[in-house]
C-alpha cells in the first residue's frame, strides 16, 4: 500500500491547534471511531479495545502521520521470511503482506530471496538461526519439491522453532501448512471452459516434481472426466513457470488440437498469449486462455486475462498468525489449511471456434 507523506502541519505533536483538530478528524473518519477515541489512543490511555486501538494506529500509518513517541513499538525480535525469486509477481505479494503482518506484531522481518545459483535455502536458514530468529515463514520453498527431503524442517521443529510453510504440504512435518486449493483451481478453470463448450482443453504448468503442480494435474484430470474421445492426460504439458515455458507448451497444445489452455500461473499465461499471436490465433475467438494467481496488471493485458485468484492476503495472515501463536506459547494444531480460489472472469475466454 502506498502511503501519503505527511506534511509538517499534519505531523503528530506539531502543536498547531488547527492541524491537531484536522488530524483527529482525519484519523477518526478513517478508523470509523470518534475523535475522543482517537485522542485516547494517541495519549496511550486505557479503556480502548485492542482492535479499535489497532485501527487508529493503522490510520496513523496509512494517512502518513507520525506516531507519538510513546506509541512507537520496539522490535520484539526477528522472523525469517524465505521466498523464491521475485520475478513471479505472486511472491513479492506474499512478501509484502507477510512483512506487514510481522511488523504490525512488533517483529522485524528478515527477507531471504532464493535465486537460481544463489544462496541455498539451507544456507539462509543457518544465517537466520545464527541471528537468533524467533520463527521462520517459508513460501514455496523446498517443502514444495516432492524430491527434496523434509529433514531440514523436522530439525527446526525438533529444536522448537516455530515455522509455517506456504504452498506445498509434506507429510511428516509437525508444522502449520497454508495452501491454495490447487485441485479447486482446476475445477473452476476447466468447469468454466466446459460451460463455454470447450472439450479439448490443454493444461500448461510447471515441473511435475512440485506438490502444487501434482495436485493441479490431479484436479485437471478430475475436471476433464466424462469428455468422450478426449485424452486428458495427453493434453497436459509440464515445463517451466516462465513466459517461455507457457509459450513452448502452447505450441504443442495447439498442435494437439486444444481450443483452450489453462496456464499454471499468470506469468505462463502471458507466454500463452504471446505464442498464440505468433501462431496467428486470436484471443479468445480462436483460443481461450485462463491464468492462475491473479497477480497485478492481469486486467490490463490485451485482452484482460480470465484467471483464478489466490487468496494471498488471507494465506499470509494465517501463516504469520500460526508462528505468532507458537511464539506466545499457545498450543497450535499442526495441519494444512486450504484457502479457496476465486474465478475472475475477464475477456480472454469465449466459446470455441466453429469448425
Amino acid at each position: 500500500m502506498t502511503t501519503t507523506p505527511a506534511s509538517p502541519a499534519r505531523r503528530a505533536g506539531t502543536g498547531e491547534a488547527g492541524g491537531s483538530r484536522g488530524r483527529l478528524a482525519d484519523l477518526a473518519a478513517y478508523a470509523g471511531v470518534s475523535e475522543a477515541t482517537v485522542s485516547r489512543v494517541l495519549n496511550d490511555k486505557p479503556g480502548v479495545a485492542s482492535g479499535t486501538r489497532q485501527s487508529v494506529l493503522t490510520a496513523l500509518d496509512v494517512l502518513g502521520y507520525e506516531r507519538p513517541s510513546k506509541l512507537r513499538r520496539s522490535s520484539a525480535g526477528l522472523v525469517g521470511l524465505v521466498v523464491p525469486e521475485l520475478t513471479n509477481p505472486v511472491f513479492p505479494l506474499f512478501a509484502q503482506y507477510i512483512e506487514t503482518h510481522l511488523a504490525a506484531a512488533g517483529y522485524t522481518p528478515v527477507l531471504c530471496t532464493q535465486t537460481p545459483g544463489g544462496v541455498h535455502e539451507d544456507e539462509y536458514v543457518q544465517m537466520l538461526l545464527d541471528r537468533g530468529v524467533s520463527a521462520i515463514v517459508f513460501v514455496s520453498g523446498y517443502h514444495a519439491d516432492s524430491r527434496a527431503g523434509i529433514e531440514r524442517y523436522t530439525r527446526l521443529r525438533d529444536r522448537g522453532l516455530p515455522i509455517s510453510l506456504v504452498n506445498g504440504f509434506r507429510e511428516g512435518v509437525e508444522a502449520t501448512f497454508v495452501s491454495h486449493d490447487d485441485r479447486g483451481t482446476m475445477h473452476l478453470s476447466v468447469g468454466h471452459l466446459r460451460d463455454l463448450g470447450h472439450t479439448r482443453i490443454g493444461f500448461a504448468t510447471g515441473p511435475a516434481r512440485y506438490v502444487p503442480v501434482q495436485r493441479r494435474v490431479e484436479g485437471f484430470l478430475e475436471a476433464m472426466d466424462g469428455l468422450e474421445g478426449v485424452d486428458a492426460e495427453g493434453l497436459v504439458r509440464t515445463t517451466f513457470f516462465t513466459v517461455e515455458g507457457g509459450a513452448s507448451a502452447t505450441r504443442q497444445l495447439v498442435e494437439a488440437g486444444a481450443t483452450a489452455i489453462v496456464a499454471g500461473s499468470d506469468v505462463m499465461a502471458l507466454g500463452v498469449l504471446r505464442a498464440a499471436r505468433q501462431l496467428g490465433l486470436r484471443i479468445p475467438e480462436d483460443l481461450s486462455v485462463v491464468g492462475a494467481d491473479d497477480v497485478p496488471f492481469m486486467s490490463f493485458v490485451d485482452p484482460p486475462l480470465t484467471t483464478v485468484r489466490m487468496d494471498v492476503p488471507g494465506m499470509s495472515t494465517a501463516a504469520v498468525g500460526a508462528v505468532m501463536e507458537e511464539i506466545a506459547g499457545e498450543t497450535v494444531q499442526h495441519r494444512e489449511y486450504l484457502f479457496e480460489p476465486e474465478l475472475i472472469l475477464r475477456r480472454s475466454t469465449a466459446a470455441p471456434p466453429r469448425d
